[in-house]
């Protein structure tokens, strides 16, 4: 089955923010302003590509989506960091209805409409299991007799960690959370038009039925300066900085590396 990924890199939608501003400009503004994408460009770069090319199953297409006034300098900066990720392309949208505009890329990246497919949506400060594309084909194969009663049925892993990643390197805490956006896959039938992006991920399990699987260290959920869902006040997760067996874990399991992360946010 094709698997399909779609990440909003500083995307510039109508709606679809926890915070929102008065104009587009604005938004705009917000989203393009130079700190914010420094930071968005390291957690990309240590945190959430590191995985994707670790994957042990590499059949699977990442579409990035970003605006069609995203700065060039940034966006050949963002041609640097994927030219090593052949999944990965960039996709350029003026502003747009989020849903809209979204459900409208998944669909055309479709090979065969006429078949099913995979996708799941991916943040671009989170984290996958190195494994979570073969776990999600096989949880696919495994409900084989559930998807065929369905036109479209959710995969959740629901444990992985909560972290923070800085000059002085990655500190942790495990969770359980279920149906976040990372390690959230969704089964579409073939001829439906349906996406992963017709529902919040929150709510994912209202609409369908949704398998929630345990398997521990799937993902990664960063917490820094701009989560869009966090500058609202927020309850406080407490972190501890990770020991040794903590960044083995992290670069096993995640392929993120503390050397790298500390390296990174230490540069200027």
């Amino acid at each position: 089955m094709q698997a399909i990924g779609l990440c909003r890199f500083s995307y510039p939608a109508l709606g679809g923010f926890q915070v929102e501003h008065e104009t587009i400009e604005e938004r705009i503004a917000y989203l393009y302003d130079e700190s914010r994408l420094e930071e968005r460009f390291r957690l990309l770069k240590t945190v959430a590509l590191p995985c994707l090319r670790a994957q042990t199953d590499p059949d699977f297409t990442l579409i990035i989506v970003i605006g069609d006034q995203f700065p060039a300098q940034h966006e050949k900066r963002l041609e640097a960091l994927i030219a090593d990720l052949p999944q990965a392309l960039i996709h350029k949208e003026p502003p747009r209805k989020q849903r809209e505009v979204m459900k409208e890329i998944l669909n055309d990246a479709r090979l065969d409409h006429s078949k099913p497919c995979l996708q799941f949506r991916y943040d671009d400060d989170d984290a996958v299991a190195v494994d979570f594309i073969a776990r999600l084909r096989k949880a696919a194969e495994d409900c084989a007799p559930l998807l065929a009663q369905h036109k479209t049925v959710a995969f959740d892993w629901n444990r992985g960690h909560v972290a923070e990643f800085g000059s002085g390197g990655i500190a942790a805490v495990e969770m359980f959370r279920q149906f976040y956006v990372a390690s959230l896959g969704m089964y579409i039938k073939g001829n439906c038009p349906l996406t992963i992006m017709n529902f919040a991920h929150e709510k994912i399990p209202q609409f369908m039925p949704a398998v929630s699987l345990s398997e521990p260290d799937m993902w990664v959920r960063s917490h820094n300066g701009y989560n869009d869902s966090r500058q609202k006040p927020v309850k406080a997760i407490p972190v501890t900085p990770l020991d040794a067996e903590g960044e083995r874990l992290f670069r096993e399991r995640f392929a993120i590396d503390a050397e790298h992360v500390r390296r990174v946010f230490s540069g200027p």
